[in-house]
């Protein structure tokens, strides 16, 4: 688990029941702060270290900065001015994770501003 995840708003985080149609599945080892979804898994973690300044694309989903990478196989994308952090990964087989990252505003709003934001 992420150094950060007993970090207050990384305990009960507010992650959505279902996400890109898939039900939520059990992750090992069993954390509040990390929760899946479908197979393969979308992943998401709780208690990151916060991402400092990165050429990476920053986009902004319902109020909430995320920095955006592809991977190998899908994506990544991590709250930006939040700490600690949440880390959503995308398998390619569901789209590009922004997509996906609206139903984690909730989660992510509960987590202290760091006073840095997409510009």
């Amino acid at each position: 688990m992420p150094a950060g995840a007993s970090a207050p708003g990384c305990r009960a985080p507010a992650w959505p029941a279902t996400l890109a149609g898939q039900s939520r599945v059990d992750t090992s080892p069993r954390s509040a702060a990390a929760a899946a979804w479908g197979e393969p898994a979308i992943l998401a973690r709780c208690g990151l270290p916060p991402p400092g300044p990165t050429a990476d694309p920053c986009v902004s989903v319902d109020g909430v900065d995320w920095v955006v990478r592809s991977l190998s196989d899908g994506s990544m994308a991590t709250t930006f001015g939040r700490d600690p952090a949440i880390e959503v990964l995308v398998p390619s087989s569901y789209g590009p994770a922004p997509l996906l990252l609206p139903p984690f505003a909730d989660a992510a709003r509960a987590l202290p501003s760091a006073g840095r934001h997409c510009s």
